[in-house]
């Protein structure tokens, strides 16, 4: 809902009609991206460096206390107190989320667990994770932090956090494609005022962010040259 209204207070800053698009799952986006159907975009850190690299998008904006940390976490009943305790052909519960993938796998790099010693268990969205962990069809499942912390207190009582990343320069970014790339410098400025002008700061709560600030392109290639390493 939140998106939106972003929308609505986007179209009547810049003065210029956009088309807000929630896609349903990661591929129908990238789908569409890939049909260069996308002009503006909200993109977590992987779909940004391709957007960057290979569709010339410039970086706009990343909001202001947000990133992208992975929990690690079990059903509340599971032996297991620590990532170590975790032994080959454990079941790990994932969407196609690659970024919070990525970042759950680096983590189970200390219990000497990585794709060829591990049970995959691909589901759709977060809550089947959540569902796949208390039905002990899973052993630990990778979730974002926001999305973690979002779950309802009857979710949350039937899990437990086993570990949370701490990567604060991996985050979504909003960046735009080379159609609107003469919009970009009054876009960031809009943004950055956001806070501060009439009904932007209730878009922002309804986003969850604090504000936005400025992206530059250094900041973006420092992130991307980050996820290099971390998938090398």
């Amino acid at each position: 809902m939140g998106w939106y209204v972003f929308n609505t207070w986007l179209q009547r800053s810049l003065e210029m009609h956009f088309h807000c698009e929630m896609y349903n799952d990661f591929e129908t986006q990238r789908t569409a991206i890939r049909a260069d159907k996308v002009d503006l975009i909200y993109a977590n850190p992987l779909d940004a460096t391709m957007l960057v690299r290979e569709k010339n998008f410039t970086p706009v904006a990343r909001a202001q206390g947000v990133t992208d940390e992975c929990i690690i976490a079990v059903a509340v009943g599971s032996p297991a107190q620590s990532v170590e305790d975790l032994k080959p052909q454990t079941r790990v519960a994932y969407t196609n989320d690659e970024h919070i993938n990525l970042i759950g796998m680096i983590m189970l790099e200390s219990a000497d667990l990585g794709k060829d010693n591990i049970v995959p268990v691909v589901v759709d969205n977060y809550i089947l994770i959540a569902k796949a962990l208390i039905t002990n069809t899973a052993d630990i499942g990778f979730f974002p932090k926001d999305t973690w912390n979002e779950f309802s207190n009857a979710i949350r009582k039937e899990l437990r956090p086993l570990v949370t990343s701490q990567i604060s320069d991996i985050q979504h970014v909003l960046i735009a494609g080379p159609r609107l790339a003469a919009l970009v410098p009054k876009l960031r400025e809009q943004l950055q005022n956001m806070v501060s002008v009439r009904n932007g700061a209730s878009v922002l709560e309804s986003l969850g962010f604090q504000g936005w600030e400025a992206l530059t392109q250094e900041d973006t290639e420092f992130m991307i040259d980050l996820i290099d390493t971390l998938k090398a």
